[in-house]
């Protein structure tokens, strides 16, 4: 090869770079492994998957990281939580619509707005149930996940986890483990900006709404505290339609060259 067929075929290669890939998350990571395992029989239905802290050495990740990989594998219908006993393997499931509802990223905002529409079914519901019955515990409960919600925001931090501890908790407080255990099913992939985040490589295409967040959250704990049936749903009602809002108006920006401001 001459020196210009060699400087050709450099210049061809910059001008031409590899399409980017998407790069998985550590969490991301650590499930892929432990689902292979499972499907490959390392891991049998009915054991019992190691500690916490045994997957945190094995994997050399920290303790988030691996409970968020868990509650992947655990949405995907693959493992079990048993309180008390640990988490178990229920083994490869045979194809089932209903486990992976939530559990696949979509490339599709209308996916996301229609997984809103189905939480309005459940969690309107849990709210009302939470301001009827919930104890000073369960309360206080709800009022720590506040807390920390804006302590997050006061640092700069995410507040996807806290998101999702918020939801759980006013699911906790309805004192009928079905909504807790359903949240669970879906797992954190519930927070719409973790799911179009995921299905965007990583970048959320829509201003921050932490603090329009953390109102609309306080709302429904105050009416919660006040046990104030009716209030509770219409607040978490009013919560999630705002979210179904905020993605129609994403679809509308990208359908259009005129930018739609998105709240």
């Amino acid at each position: 090869m001459t020196a210009y067929d060699a400087a050709l075929q450099e210049n061809t290669l910059k001008a031409s770079p590899p399409a980017p890939t998407k790069k998985k998350t550590l969490s991301s990571q650590v499930a892929d492994e432990l689902r292979a395992q499972i499907e490959g029989g390392i891991y049998a239905p009915g054991d019992k998957l190691p500690t916490e802290q045994v997957l945190v050495e094995k994997f050399g990740f920290s303790r988030t990281v691996i409970r968020e990989a868990v509650a992947t594998l655990r949405a995907d219908g693959l493992l079990e939580s048993r309180q008390g006993a640990g988490v178990f393997v229920l083994g490869p499931q045979q194809s089932d619509e209903t486990l992976t509802l939530f559990s696949h990223a979509s490339d599709k905002i209308s996916d996301i707005i229609e997984e809103l529409e189905l939480r309005i079914g459940i969690e309107v519901e849990a709210a009302g149930l939470a301001a009827a019955r919930s104890s000073p515990a369960q309360e206080a409960a709800i009022q720590a996940e506040l807390d920390q919600f804006a302590q997050l925001i006061a640092e700069g931090k995410s507040t996807d986890e806290s998101d999702f501890r918020f939801h759980m908790a006013i699911a906790a407080a309805t004192n009928n483990s079905r909504f807790k255990t359903f949240l669970e099913h879906i797992g954190r992939r519930m927070i719409p900006r973790v799911k179009l985040r995921t299905v965007m490589g990583g970048i959320d295409p829509l201003p921050s709404r932490d603090h329009t967040i953390l109102a609309e959250h306080e709302e429904i704990a105050d009416a919660i505290f006040a046990s104030d049936v009716d209030r509770a749903r219409d607040a978490m009602r009013r919560h999630l339609l705002i979210g179904i809002q905020r993605y129609r108006l994403l679809t509308r920006r990208s359908a259009h060259p005129t930018p739609v401001e998105v709240d």
